[in-house]
């Protein structure tokens, strides 16, 4: 059994997932891929998970880098789950290109290299947007590419980690 919770942010309605423990998804309604990784046996119920997740999108969304992880599990394959760790590294404000979470990825699976098309697609399909922050990945020549969120939205929070406040 799944729970979901709903959270409204400054950039639209987000839904979010738990097993019960950890939480497994958190999409913005309408996104690309959304709830892909939900079982269609859930329900809403107040969780601890989504009571830590509020309390982290609350303090990302004031404009602060949060100082904890709510816990999580993201579902997806061992390959996906290893581009999604290396995500985790890139620290509030900062930005990796896709290539060099691909030069990472092969490095930690014990291959000599690995297409920057492979760790996109591992990217884009990241089930817990924002906490495993996959919109701090950008294209080669500094360009914003790939965002099931929206291009419009991977700006704004990116402008929200560099100080940078936009308009709704």
């Amino acid at each position: 059994m799944d729970y979901t919770h709903h959270y409204s942010s400054p950039l639209g309605a987000i839904t979010m997932a738990s097993d019960g423990d950890a939480l497994i998804g958190l999409w913005f309604d309408g996104q690309k891929y959304f709830a892909d990784t939900l079982s269609s046996d859930f329900r809403e119920e107040p969780l601890n998970a989504f009571d830590e997740t509020v309390r982290w999108l609350d303090l990302y969304f004031s404009g602060k880098a949060p100082d904890f992880l709510p816990a999580l599990n993201p579902r997806g394959t061992a390959f996906r789950r290893t581009v999604w760790d290396i995500l985790l590294t890139i620290s509030y404000g900062q930005t990796m290109t896709y290539g060099e979470v691909a030069a990472l990825a092969a490095k930690r699976l014990g291959r000599p290299r690995m297409s920057a098309q492979a760790a996109g697609s591992a990217v884009g399909h990241n089930p817990i947007s924002l906490i495993i922050p996959c919109h701090r990945v950008i294209g080669s020549d500094g360009s914003l590419t790939g965002y099931a969120g929206g291009l419009e939205r991977k700006a704004r929070l990116l402008g929200l980690e560099q100080g940078i406040r936009q308009k709704a």
